[in-house]
């Protein structure tokens, strides 16, 4: 069995174009033309990663991302015709993995939903335990993370954005520094609420105060500490 990708999309003509592509390329996809379609799929069974229109007959796939990220990490990849700056830093804020603009070319789209698929599986060779703070254990080759003995569902970007302050304790990263390591391919069209917007995110999944937190904190006019 291949891959299981959700692929939500109401453009007839495209659908059929990118069902084949990644029938192609040894995926499995399903499909959905509404988001209510796309919701009964994806609470009835498992996808490694969702391929999701914006603009669709019954409502907003930002809308249906955020809905996803209060409970599930799986990637999602946001398929739109508008290349507006302010749309792709909305996606990639809501939890977004990646942003692909129509029309695309068959061979960088594929190129980008293996980079992300990539990143979201285990690295070979380092499963383990490792208690980072507190209540909180970290399982590197299972890219998960527990606190208090209950899986957090992270998305990509914040475990991303946890796994670089792991590798960097007690050092004060910068904004720049974030954005290049945790958004390697769209660095240039983000900003600095951008990292601001993860950061909190990420301290109300870890901290026992987001309000207060303990585990990041901010450096004014520098960046952000890793404090574990």
């Amino acid at each position: 069995m291949g891959t299981r990708i959700l692929l939500v999309e109401d453009d007839e003509a495209l659908f059929r174009g990118i069902q084949f592509t990644l029938q192609q390329e040894g995926f499995e996809p399903w499909g959905a033309r509404t988001l209510e379609e796309a919701r009964e799929a994806f609470r009835s069974r498992p996808f490694e990663l969702i391929l999701l229109d914006v603009q669709l007959p019954d409502g907003n796939g930002f809308e249906w991302c955020a809905e996803i990220r209060r409970s599930s990490d799986v990637p999602i990849i946001f398929l739109t015709a508008s290349d507006q700056e302010i749309d792709i830093v909305r996606g990639l804020d809501l939890g977004g993995d990646d942003y692909i603009t129509k029309p695309f070319r068959v061979r960088e789209f594929l190129s980008r939903v293996h980079a992300v698929l990539r990143r979201r599986r285990p690295a070979i060779g380092k499963e383990g335990r490792m208690e980072i703070a507190g209540s909180l254990v970290h399982y590197p080759g299972e890219m998960r993370v527990e606190k208090e003995g209950r899986d957090l569902a992270l998305s990509l970007t914040e475990y991303r954005l946890l796994a670089l302050f792991l590798a960097h304790p007690r050092a004060v990263l910068s904004r720049d520094q974030i954005i290049r390591h945790v958004w390697p391919d769209g660095a240039e069209i983000l900003d600095d609420n951008t990292v601001a917007v993860n950061i909190r995110r990420l301290r109300e999944k870890i901290e026992d105060d987001p309000q207060v937190p303990r585990l990041i904190t901010t450096i004014r006019g520098a960046g952000y500490r890793w404090n574990g």
